[in-house]
């Protein structure tokens, strides 16, 4: 089996891709325990002053893989996804995401946790755990009302209807939107620009404009106290249950 996150370092950036492209990047636990050893990696590298995120394939992320929680182990505090999602609340380097095609769930809310985020025209991003009989997480529940407003937020996840690219960087989820040919040459750009600051003034400057990240982690651990519940659910069950024979029809 090939990689399933590459990983490309050179001029302080390091780029971390997604690569199951013929599952549209949906995050499998392996690909989160890869993810967290990569995020670690990247802050213990002095060398590394930058970390972008893209994917292969025709999505940046369709979000996580539906048979790794139905069958997988148990979801608590110490679940693979659970060491990723806190490290990137805290991740303390610049932080840069290149989004494309239909990205969906932990795909999108991962993005709240970046300084900079890139889309190419024609992404769709939409998080419809609530569909899915499940609740938000990566502490979306908090983030995402302060970035966009409680009205929009609750509209967004209550309803989970697809944003497109134009949508998003009204609400301020991303920073632009490109040719998708651009796309990652645009959010390369970034990353180096990031990479060539003075290290310090920015990881300064990057901890004083996300503040106290103590009520994220709070929020974090919230979550996954009512998705570990929801994922035992007759709803979630039955939702997925249908989604899955769907695939196989």
């Amino acid at each position: 089996m090939s990689e399933q996150i590459l990983k490309t370092c050179a001029a302080g950036v390091c780029e971390l891709r997604f690569n199951r492209p013929e599952k549209r990047n949906a995050i499998t636990f392996a690909m989160y325990q890869a993810f967290a050893a990569h995020l670690h990696a990247a802050l213990a590298d002095e060398a590394v002053r930058a970390v972008l995120l893209s994917g292969a394939g025709a999505s940046f992320s369709a979000g996580n893989d539906l048979n790794d929680f139905v069958s997988g182990p148990e979801f608590t505090s110490a679940h693979p996804v659970m060491e990723v999602l806190r490290t990137l609340a805290t991740f303390d380097k610049a932080l840069v995401a290149a989004v494309h095609g239909p990205v969906v769930g932990i795909g999108v809310t991962m993005l709240l946790h970046c300084d900079l985020v890139v889309a190419a025209h024609g992404t769709q991003l939409s998080m419809p755990f609530v569909a899915l009989g499940l609740v938000p997480e990566a502490g979306s529940s908090l983030l995402l009302p302060r970035l966009v407003g409680q009205q929009r937020a609750a509209e967004l996840l209550l309803l989970g209807r697809p944003v497109d690219a134009a949508g998003a960087e009204r609400l301020g989820l991303v920073n632009r939107v490109v040719e998708e040919g651009k796309l990652l040459e645009e959010a390369r750009a970034l990353a180096q620009s990031l990479a060539q600051q003075p290290v310090e003034a920015l990881r300064a400057t990057k901890r004083l404009l996300r503040g106290d990240t103590s009520a994220v982690l709070a929020r974090i651990e919230a979550e996954v106290q009512v998705f570990a519940a929801r994922l035992k659910s007759a709803e979630f069950r039955a939702q997925v249950s249908a989604i899955l024979s769907k695939g196989r029809a």
